[in-house]
């Protein structure tokens, strides 16, 4: 593996471990009854103020006035409220297992909307990873309103995954992650401001700690796509189980029952097995 690609894996992997590291802290909020809407509000404006001196010019501020940024834009925010909301009542775990419609989400979208082609071989993949999800989730048996909020997560995260894709034309990468956060932070302003709680130096240092680790995960992503391509990094995205289960049993004693543990090994390993697609050319469907 070249030493760039190679670069790249390492940064997307960190990214995907601090992005429930930071969902984890927007939990132990939530066991302080701290709304999810607060926690979504803080995690773009800390990001937006991070990333904003290294990042600002013509260019970002030109992305703001096309209307499919502030489309993606509220995708994410409806991702991000749903994640929050689920985790309130689920372990992280599990509520990352059922996330994980969203990969599958968006292929079936960018074939259908953005005429990307079909690849048997991941179809296949995609539909055992998606029997790791009924698995997690158990619809209609054992599914919690709590699990349906991180189902519609994912389904929101695989439109903006699609999105993503639709918009990168529009600008450089680190442009259009400075527009989502000015995005977001528009959107939630007036519901962060009613939902202020009692800031306490615990509660502070949640905040910090979930906007900080959120918006370095997606930076190192933003950061990694630059260096290699999707097809090499997609599969990392999965990573994100690995820190889920770890941060959940860490920090809060869960670890999922048998039938979600199956479910979550299942959807690791058929993510994983794209790898080998690209050694291997499988049949086209388009």
């Amino acid at each position: 593996m070249e030493r760039s690609i190679l670069f790249a894996v390492v940064m997307m992997s960190f990214g995907m471990l601090l992005i429930p590291l930071g969902d984890s802290a927007g939990k132990l909020m939530s066991q302080h009854d701290v709304s999810p809407m607060f926690v979504t509000w803080t995690r773009y404006l800390i990001g937006l103020l991070i990333l904003l001196p290294f990042s600002f010019n013509k260019n970002a501020l030109r992305l703001l006035l096309n209307w499919r940024i502030w489309l993606r834009g509220l995708i994410q925010v409806v991702t991000i409220l749903s994640i929050l909301t689920a985790l309130k009542t689920e372990p992280i775990a599990n509520a990352y297992g059922a996330f994980f419609l969203g990969p599958m989400v968006s292929y079936v979208l960018s074939v259908w909307l953005l005429r990307e082609q079909g690849n048997l071989g991941r179809i296949i993949l995609l539909a055992i990873g998606l029997g790791g999800v009924f698995l997690v989730v158990k619809p209609g048996f054992g599914m919690t309103p709590g699990l349906a909020f991180a189902a519609l997560a994912g389904l929101c995260y695989g439109m903006f995954l699609t999105a993503s894709r639709w918009v990168a034309p529009l600008g450089r990468p680190v442009h259009v992650l400075l527009s989502q956060l000015v995005v977001g932070t528009i959107l939630m302003t007036p519901f962060g401001l009613s939902n202020i709680p009692v800031l306490s130096l615990d509660i502070t240092g949640l905040v910090l700690w979930s906007a900080i680790a959120s918006m370095c995960g997606n930076l190192l992503l933003v950061l990694a796509y630059a260096r290699a391509g999707a097809s090499v990094l997609a599969p990392f995205v999965y990573m994100q189980l690995i820190g889920a289960t770890a941060y959940g049993w860490m920090f809060f004693g869960d670890w999922p029952d048998t039938i979600a543990g199956l479910g979550l090994v299942v959807i690791f390993l058929s993510g994983f097995a794209t790898l080998f697609l690209r050694k291997r050319p499988m049949p086209q469907l388009l």
